[in-house]
């Protein structure tokens, strides 16, 4: 009986947590209600409380399990043995293909600038982001002879693919092609 129990909980939050991520993407965060995820998840709204505590919970446990998912999918990429600047271009593509994520990560971002119990989860995932690009980029540095301060290669990359990712949600045609094209045939020339 207790099995039964605890499959149909995991079965259930699983089921909110997969309805809110998929209501992030199509309605965003001013359009989620606790009805309106638990008619997603096909379950009792109350179980939204009952499991999570509160809505901001479950929005917090939404962005710390896709943040997961995509940071050991980022971790064993980097290290893989082979060049940089493959690397690079794998993470490139990675960031045109994790757009529902990028959507996520944004949604929660700006709900995080007026809710405190939902920012400590967005500086988690963000401080996450900057450390595998950390480790990442030591690597690359060596390999480059580059002479820029790690934390500072860290925070140029953060700051220009969240410049382009704001741009691709806001309905902006990619000007950042220019400048991804520029650092492909630099890290290219460089090797």
């Amino acid at each position: 009986m207790t099995k039964t129990l605890t499959s149909r909980r995991v079965d259930a939050e699983s089921a909110l947590l997969d309805a809110a991520e998929r209501l992030l993407v199509t309605v965003g965060h001013a359009g989620l209600t606790t009805r309106k995820v638990a008619e997603e998840a096909g379950v009792n709204h109350g179980l939204v409380h009952y499991y999570f505590g509160s809505m901001h919970q479950l929005l917090a446990q939404v962005l710390e399990r896709f943040t997961t998912q995509l940071i050991a999918r980022q971790r064993a990429m980097y290290a893989e043995d082979r060049p940089f600047v493959e690397k690079w271009r794998t993470a490139m593509r990675y960031l045109d293909d994790d757009r529902r994520y990028q959507k996520v990560w944004f949604e929660l971002q700006a709900l995080a600038w007026n809710r405190p119990e939902l920012r400590e989860s967005v500086v988690r995932a963000q401080e996450a982001w900057y450390d595998v690009l950390r480790e990442a980029f030591e690597r690359g540095r060596a390999e480059y002879e580059v002479d820029v301060p790690t934390d500072v290669l860290a925070a140029l990359v953060v700051t220009f693919n969240e410049g382009i990712i704001l741009e691709r949600l806001s309905g902006g045609d990619g000007r950042h092609g220019a400048l991804l094209d520029w650092i492909d045939g630099w890290l290219e020339r460089s090797r």
